[in-house]
């Protein structure tokens, strides 16, 4: 599974269809983002795309971790969150 790289300038809406159709598809997306702008954009794009998903239904979680990448030779942290269908008990 592919994560869904956010930057500070990325549109919310094209990520949000995004992680959408991936939770449609693989049932979790993976959401990527380094500084706090592109935080800030990838947060309101999973709002966004849980608002498309509750239509269908499904009702999603979100789990934030840190991972270390490295960008032209340098180790960056960056937040990576797990979104995924919500468990029904």
């Amino acid at each position: 599974m592919d994560v869904i790289k956010v930057s500070a300038r990325s549109r919310t809406a094209s990520v949000a269809g995004a992680i959408a159709g991936v939770v449609r598809e693989n049932k979790k997306a993976e959401v990527q983002a380094i500084g706090a702008g592109a935080v800030n954009q990838a947060v309101k794009a999973i709002a966004i795309a849980r608002g498309y998903l509750l239509e269908e239904g499904v009702d999603v979680i979100c789990v934030p971790h840190f991972v270390e990448v490295d960008i032209d030779d340098q180790e960056r942290t960056a937040l990576r969150i797990t979104v995924e269908p919500r468990k029904t008990q």
